[in-house]
């Protein structure tokens, strides 16, 4: 198999794996095809899963097209990969083979959003979530921290329709969380509301400013398409509170288009709206996850002037 960087989003691809083999004892139409990665990760897998694991090789179209098939004969195919191979080489498979004949295919792409680091824009997938939006019957999954992951896992499991997981560095996330829910409110705040899509959110707890952090209010976004806004968050929003939006993603496409189109069919207006996105290599350099965050101002002291501008005005 190919090999790839032991980045920190291996502690959710770990957290994945071992979803997979439990799902296994419970069902057993389940098939997982790998696109020639998982070196040190999927082994455990493999065994468990035996003459239903298949590595299709370097062939992304094929393993799609080949999951397709699979799901027409009443299987569960998932087919694993570095985010942008599984999403974007073979876009026209997920489109024709399984989003037109609503076959419930699970694409899992690990590495989301600047995760794959210094191995750089080949590996970074910045448009995934927005290209999976585009298509019919297409639903994203994208969990927030690693105890997250198991739960998506069976919700997919059980999703009628054809489903992409956004694997990333989970977030370290302080207190009880809620289970994973396509909306969740993880703190309340006094004076702005953040509403982030994946484990970037987890940047807004190590600012350094404990201040800044009490005012404001933080959803977490863990599935798209979404069409509605929970009654709670209408209500901070109506109270003439600033909206930021912040995600590891480029932003046409992804959570800031999608919530500002929300909250106009809604007719929900907040007082601000700023979107926080992937700036993609303003430098022309690379890096590791978290310098490239903090170059596009999703983390850090970059991170905290920009919501100190537009909370603190």
């Amino acid at each position: 198999m190919r090999m790839g960087p032991r980045y920190g989003a291996t502690a959710m691809r770990a957290e994945f794996t071992q979803a997979m083999i439990a799902l296994f004892q419970k069902r057993r139409d389940l098939v997982f095809i790998t696109g020639d990665v998982g070196y040190m990760a999927l082994e455990g897998v493999a065994k468990t899963y035996a003459g239903r694991f298949i590595n299709a090789g370097v062939a992304e179209q094929n393993a799609v097209s080949l999951a397709a098939g699979l799901a027409r004969e009443g299987h569960l195919p998932w087919v694993y990969s570095t985010a942008p191979f599984v999403v974007l080489r073979p876009y026209e498979q997920i489109r024709n083979d399984l989003c037109l004949h609503r076959l419930p295919v699970k694409l899992v792409g690990h590495g989301g959003g600047y995760g794959y680091g210094i191995m750089g824009a080949t590996h970074h997938a910045l448009e995934d979530v927005g290209a999976m939006r585009a298509l019919p019957n297409m639903r994203i999954y994208v969990p927030l921290t690693a105890s997250d992951v198991g739960e998506v896992v069976n919700l997919m499991a059980e999703d009628p329709l054809p489903n992409y997981l956004r694997l990333n560095t989970p977030a370290d996330i302080p207190g009880e969380l809620p289970t994973f829910a396509p909306w969740r409110r993880l703190k309340r705040g006094r004076r702005g509301i953040v509403i982030g899509m994946g484990p970037v959110v987890g940047n807004l707890y190590d600012m350094g400013d404990r201040a800044l952090l009490d005012d404001i209010e933080i959803w977490s976004v863990g599935m798209l398409p979404i069409d509605d806004i929970p009654a709670e968050l209408t209500a901070s929003i109506r109270q003439k509170r600033p909206v930021v939006t912040i995600e590891e993603h480029y932003g046409s496409c992804g959570l800031g288009e999608a919530l500002s189109h929300l909250l106009l069919t809604h007719a929900v207006f907040p007082q601000t709206f700023t979107s926080l996105h992937a700036a993609g290599y303003p430098s022309g350099r690379y890096g590791s996850q978290r310098w490239h965050q903090e170059e596009s101002g999703l983390a850090g002291q970059a991170l905290r002037s920009q919501l100190e501008k537009v909370i603190r005005g």
